[in-house]
């Protein structure tokens, strides 16, 4: 699976879209974040994107990791947010 890659210019809006689809799809998804201002984006996707599923009665779970990757031949670390689909649970 290729994870969605999000950075500081990324529209929350269309990351969250791209982000349902995906989870839709394959059941789970994976965000890849580098610096700062593209972490605050992809979480601001993440909420949006919890918005859009709660009509069906389903939440957003995110767990956050590192990865390491290479951009233009350079070692970098990335956050990657693995986000799942859950089924809310009605109490008693």
């Amino acid at each position: 699976m290729n994870p969605l890659k999000v950075s500081s210019r990324s529209n929350p809006n269309s990351v969250a879209g791209a982000l349902v689809a995906v989870i839709r799809d394959q059941g789970f998804a994976e965000m890849q974040a580098v610096g700062a201002g593209a972490l605050n984006q992809a979480v601001k996707a993440v909420a949006i994107a919890r918005g859009f599923v709660a009509p069906s009665g389903n939440d957003l779970i995110c767990a956050p990791a590192f990865a390491d990757i290479e951009i233009n031949g350079e070692g970098r670390t990335a956050l990657k947010l693995l986000v799942e689909k859950r089924t809310r649970q009605q109490s008693l």
